[in-house]
């Protein structure tokens, strides 16, 4: 056994670029290659989807949306991770990556109209190669491994980054699927967004140990990273993605932040939480301390923070505008579109006479 894990452990190209304590190094910080306007973005992105997920909990609390389970805090893993990986990647998201779904393109205003209730696919995963957002904890994991198994069969470099939460590790789905991935050395990133709290349970009563050290039980390395700093996110997910794309097999990434919002909005955590451990991690603030960075490299400066924010707020508004505005697609559409990429004859047969039943009614 103990051969076993010296063999994951020497086969591990993130763990070089960290620091026993999950810090990125400084020479790995410097040897990421962005160029200011790349390290810029960054921040911009991270503005970007706070505000939307700003606005989306307004949306909701005004009765404009069903339900809404809150990012804040988590923005450095939902940027870093997509800047991480190529744009013919694949992300395979839970409920919570909003974040993601706006930095691979995906219109947020488009995205809402799901937490509103006029749709189950507000977008087409093909085009931004990002997978429907899942409800059910860890049911995406399975398909992730499953769809990283069929772009190796095709002969494709493509990795696939499946993220999910701490609760999730404690899912069948989730034992399965690393199990799987790392018999046939599957290329895919397991990316844990370890925020903590599994809806009102706490990460001591839910789990015992390190969530990355399992991943040598499964025959692949896994690193603890800070989830709070964007370039030590990036730089961890592409080395794990590179390692994945090259035929290394899988890998486990445990990135530590908070959630600093509630479970959703149904949930009421000043129940189950000090306020005393709300504010030690909000001195951690990922947004606040990444443009403290900048600021302190002379990459940011008040005019740039203004215009980043004007953006942010113009689009909040149009957010508002198209949710309101929106009303629910033709049943056609609804209840068959984008089931095939290419319909055979007799399903579009099927939707024709289901359409116009509708008219004759």
């Amino acid at each position: 056994m103990a051969d076993a894990v010296q063999a994951v452990a020497a086969d591990d190209p993130v763990r070089a670029l960290f620091s026993s304590t999950g810090e990125l190094t400084d020479e790995a910080r410097s040897g990421l290659g962005l160029e200011p306007s790349a390290l810029l973005d960054l921040y911009r992105q991270m503005v970007l989807i706070r505000r939307a997920d700003q606005e989306a909990l307004n949306l909701q609390r005004q009765g404009e949306l069903g339900l809404w389970g809150q990012y804040l805090g988590q923005e450095a893993i939902h940027v870093g991770a997509v800047a991480g990986l190529e744009v013919d990647d694949w992300i395979f998201p839970s409920y919570r990556e909003f974040g993601m779904a706006m930095c691979r393109g995906v219109d947020p205003g488009d995205l809402l109209l799901l937490f509103r209730g006029l749709t189950h696919g507000p977008y087409d995963p093909r085009k931004f190669h990002f997978a429907p957002l899942t409800i059910v904890v860890a049911g995406q994991i399975p398909h992730a491994v499953g769809f990283a198994m069929g772009s190796r069969l095709k002969h494709s470099d493509d990795v696939t980054l499946v993220t999910f939460g701490d609760g999730a590790t404690s899912k069948g789905d989730w034992h399965e699927s690393m199990n799987f991935a790392g018999v046939y050395k599957a290329p895919v990133v397991f990316l844990c967004q370890n925020n903590r709290w599994a809806i009102s349970v706490p990460l001591a009563k839910q789990t015992a140990g390190s969530i990355a050290e399992r991943a040598q039980g499964y025959g692949f390395p896994g690193i603890r990273i800070d989830g709070n700093d964007v370039l030590g996110v990036l730089a961890a997910v592409r080395a794990a993605a590179e390692h994945s794309r090259h035929g290394g097999g899988p890998y486990l990434i445990e990135a530590m932040t908070y959630r600093m919002g509630a479970h959703t909005t149904s949930d009421d955590p000043t129940r189950y939480r000090a306020q005393s451990e709300l504010e030690s991690w909000s001195t951690k603030d990922p947004v606040a301390r990444y443009r403290s960075w900048l600021e302190s490299r002379r990459l940011l400066d008040d005019v740039g923070r203004s215009a980043i924010d004007r953006e942010a707020e113009s689009m909040a508004e149009q957010m508002r505008a198209k949710v309101r505005a929106a009303t629910p697609p033709p049943a056609g559409e609804a209840v068959f579109g984008r089931v095939y990429a290419q319909p055979p004859e007799s399903f579009q047969e099927e939707r024709a006479q289901f359409e116009a039943s509708l008219e004759g009614s």
